[in-house]
C-alpha cells in the first residue's frame, strides 16, 4: 500500500514463461485430493525421466480428460446405465373425466354375472353380504327360539332378491325385465322397436302391455273382449301420457290405432266425475270429439259405444244427413259424449240445441283433414265456447301430473297426420304445454302394405287388368277400387258388376243413408267391392280389406297415402296396386321416393327411370280443396 492507497494490482511478480520453459502459461492446478496422490505419485515416478513440460502436459490431461483405461469406449463395461426410467403422464388427472357427465351408460359399468358358487375367487352372494350376515346373528342373538328360523328366511329372501336384481342385466331383452327393473337404456330401444319419438317436459314411459297401462280393471275387461290383445304403437305412447291429465299431439300413420288411444283415457276421465242427472244432464256433455267426416264421426261413435256403453255411458254422434230435430231427441236424457263434425256442431250450438257449459275434454281427429276442408273457422267457434274457468295454466304446473290431479282442468287432445301451420296456430291458441307423440314417419305408408306400381295406358286396359286381377282370386273381399271422379264411379261400377262381382259405390253425391247403406253392406259381406272416390280415401275403416286398387292414380301423394292405408290395417297385411299413366308425370317423383322407402314393395324399372320420377314436378296440382271438388268427395259441404 502506497501513500494510503489500494494496490492497482498484485504486488507479487511472476516468473515469464521462458523462464519456466512453457510456450503457454498452463491453469492452476487444482487442490488434489487424498484420493489421488497415489496416482500422481505413480505417474511422476513412471515418468521421473520425463521432462518437466511432460509431466504438467499429462497432469492437465488427467485433471480435464480423467484417468486414462486400458477399455475400449465401445465396451459393454464403459457403457451409461440409466439412472431413471421415464414414465408416460397424461396431463390430466382421472378425477377430471368428464365422460360420465357425457353418457350416463357410463355411471354403471357393465360387469359380468356369476351366481352361486364359484362366483368369483369361489364365493357366493351370500357369504359376500356381510351386512345381511351381520344383522342375521343379531336376529339370533336377540331371539334364540325363533331368531335363527327368521334369520335363515332372511339370508334366503336376500339371496334370491340379489340374484333377481343381478339378472336384470343390460344381457336382457327389455321383454323379459320386469317394470322396475327397466333402466333409460331399455326404454330407449323400446321405442326404437315400435318407432315411438316423444317430446316435451315430463313425459312418462310408454306401457308395455295392458296391464301396465293403469286403466281400471272394468275397462280392462272390457278392452280385452273386443279383442284388443297387444296395444298399438300409439296406444302404448299416449295412454300414459293421457292418463296423467296432460294435453296431447299425436302424429301418426294411417291405421295406427289411434281411435281407441284416446277413447280409453276419455272414459277413465269421466269415470271420476259424477254421473248425470235431472239437474246436469242439460249443461251439455262431458267431453266433445270433432272429426271432419261424416263416415269417420260415426266410426268413432261405433267403437266408442264398444267400450261406453258396459261403463253406463252414452254416445251420441252429431252429422249432417240427419235432422238436427232427431239428433236432439237421441240427446234427451243427456249424453257424456258426443262425436261430431265440425260444421254440424256450430250449427247445433248457434240453434241453442247445445251447450258447453261442463265440457271438459276435447278430441281433434284428424285436425289436418279439418283444416283442409276449410273448417278452422269452425273449430275456432267450438273451442270459443268452452267454459274458461277450467283452462289449465300455461306453465310448468300444466306439465306435472300431482297439480293436474288436485283439480279438473280442461284436457285436450289433437291427433293429425301433418302439422300444416293452421294446425299449429290453433294447438298454440288451446293447448296447454302439450306432449308431442309421432309413431313412425309422418307422411309415409304402413309396412303392411305392399306397393305395386303397373303403367296401363288407357281405360280399355285398365278394365281389362282390373278383370284379371279380381278373377284370380288372389284377394279376398272385401275390396276397394279407387277413382279420381263421380261420373268415373259409377260407371266402373256397373262394369266390375258385369264381371261377376257384387259392388256398391261410395261418392259425394249420395245421401246419407246411402253412404251407411253402401259400408254396411261391405262390413256384413254382402258386397264384395267398394268403388269409390277420395270419400273413402281417409278414416274410413272397413275391416279385413285384402286390396286397394287405384284405378286412377290420386292427384297428390297425401290422396295417396290414405287411399292404401284402408288396408294393412290392425296389424293385418295387404295390397295396394295402382294403375299409372303418362297424365300422372306430376306424382311420379313422391310414388317413386315412398315406394323406395318401403321395405315390402319393389319399386318397378319403368317408374324408376321414368323421366318425370327424376325430379319433383314444378307444376304439381293443387294439394288441398281442388282435388276434393273435383272428385265430389264431399260436395264442398263436408260435414255440414
Amino acid at each position: 500500500m502506497r501513500n494510503g492507497h489500494a494496490p492497482a494490482g498484485p504486488s507479487v511478480t511472476r516468473p515469464s514463461l521462458s523462464e519456466k520453459g512453457f510456450d503457454t502459461l498452463p491453469p492452476p492446478p487444482p487442490p488434489q485430493r487424498s484420493d489421488r496422490e497415489p496416482d500422481n505419485a505413480k505417474l511422476k515416478k513412471k515418468n521421473h525421466n520425463q521432462s518437466e513440460s511432460e509431466v504438467a502436459a499429462e497432469l492437465i490431461k488427467q485433471r480435464y480428460m480423467g484417468a486414462e483405461q486400458n477399455v475400449s469406449t465401445f465396451s459393454a463395461k464403459n457403457k451409461r446405465k440409466r439412472t431413471t426410467e421415464k414414465k408416460f403422464n397424461f396431463e390430466w388427472n382421472a378425477e377430471e373425466d368428464t365422460s360420465p357427465d357425457y353418457n350416463p351408460l357410463y355411471n354403471v359399468r357393465s360387469e359380468n354375472n356369476f351366481f352361486g358358487r364359484g362366483k368369483l375367487g369361489g364365493f357366493a352372494d351370500d357369504a359376500n353380504d356381510t351386512a345381511a350376515k351381520q344383522y342375521a346373528r343379531a336376529i339370533e342373538e336377540r331371539d334364540p327360539d325363533a331368531g335363527s328360523r327368521r334369520a335363515a328366511e332372511m339370508l334366503e329372501m336376500e339371496k334370491r332378491r340379489r340374484e333377481e336384481g343381478g339378472r336384470n342385466g343390460i344381457d336382457k331383452h327389455w321383454s323379459e325385465k320386469r317394470l322396475e327393473h327397466m333402466r333409460e337404456r331399455d326404454w330407449r330401444i323400446f321405442k326404437e322397436d315400435f318407432n315411438i319419438a316423444t317430446k316435451g317436459g315430463a313425459i312418462p314411459n310408454p306401457m308395455r302391455s295392458w296391464e301396465e297401462s293403469g286403466l281400471p280393471k272394468r275397462l280392462l275387461d272390457i278392452v280385452y273382449d273386443a279383442g284388443y290383445v297387444e296395444p298399438s304403437a300409439v296406444q302404448r305412447a299416449a295412454i300414459p301420457i293421457a292418463l296423467q291429465s296432460r294435453d296431447l299431439i299425436g302424429v301418426a300413420v294411417t291405421g295406427s290405432g289411434k281411435t281407441a288411444a284416446f277413447l280409453l283415457p276419455l272414459l277413465v276421465y269421466i269415470s271420476n266425475l259424477p254421473p248425470l242427472d235431472e239437474m246436469t244432464k242439460n249443461d251439455g256433455p262431458y267431453a266433445i270429439i270433432l272429426a271432419p267426416t261424416r263416415e269417420l264421426a260415426q266410426q268413432i261413435e261405433l267403437e266408442a259405444k264398444k267400450f261406453a256403453t258396459p261403463l253406463g255411458f252414452t254416445c251420441v254422434s252429431l252429422v249432417g244427413g240427419h235432422s238436427i230435430e232427431e239428433q236432439s231427441y237421441n240427446m234427451r236424457d243427456g249424453a257424456e259424449i258426443i262425436i261430431a263434425t265440425p260444421g254440424r256442431l256450430v250449427d247445433c250450438i248457434e240453434r241453442r240445441v247445445l251447450v258447453l257449459s261442463q265440457c271438459c275434454y276435447i278430441i281433434m281427429d284428424e285436425a289436418d283433414r279439418m283444416i283442409d276442408l276449410g273448417f278452422e273457422e269452425p273449430v275456432n267457434k267450438i273451442l270459443d265456447a268452452l267454459p274458461v274457468s277450467n283452462e289449465k295454466p300455461d306453465s310448468d304446473i300444466a306439465e306435472d301430473p300431482d297439480a293436474m290431479a288436485k283439480h279438473t282442468y280442461r284436457q285436450t287432445m289433437m291427433y293429425t297426420a301433418t302439422m300444416p301451420p293452421a294446425v299449429e296456430r290453433i294447438a298454440r291458441k288451446y293447448l296447454r304445454r302439450p306432449a308431442t307423440v309421432t309413431i313412425g314417419n309422418v307422411g309415409e305408408a304402413v309396412d303392411t302394405v305392399e306397393q305395386r306400381v303397373e303403367f296401363v295406358p288407357g281405360e280399355d286396359k285398365r278394365k281389362k287388368r282390373l278383370a284379371e286381377i279380381l278373377h284370380s282370386r288372389e284377394f279376398a273381399a272385401p275390396i276397394i277400387v279407387f277413382v279420381n271422379v263421380k261420373r268415373a264411379c259409377d260407371s266402373l261400377a256397373r262394369d266390375i258388376q258385369k264381371m261377376g262381382f257384387q259392388t256398391v259405390t261410395l261418392h259425394g253425391s249420395k245421401t246419407q243413408d246411402q253412404r251407411e247403406a253402401a259400408l254396411a253392406s261391405l262390413r256384413n259381406g254382402q258386397t264384395e267391392v267398394l268403388v269409390a272416390t277420395d270419400l273413402a280415401g281417409r278414416g274410413i275403416d272397413v275391416p279385413d280389406v285384402s286390396l286397394v286398387v287405384n284405378f286412377m292414380m290420386s292427384h297428390n301423394i297425401e290422396a295417396y297415402t290414405h287411399r292404401i292405408g284402408r288396408t294393412g290395417r290392425a296389424g293385418k297385411e295387404g295390397v295396394a296396386i295402382t294403375f299409372l299413366g303418362n297424365e300422372d308425370a306430376d306424382v311420379m317423383y313422391d310414388l317413386k321416393q315412398m315406394i323406395g322407402k318401403s321395405k315390402i314393395s319393389r319399386l318397378p324399372n319403368e317408374l324408376a327411370k321414368h323421366e318425370a320420377a327424376q325430379q319433383r314436378s314444378k307444376g304439381k296440382r293443387d294439394r288441398g280443396g281442388g282435388a276434393i271438388e273435383e272428385s265430389g268427395g264431399f260436395g264442398g259441404k263436408g260435414g255440414w
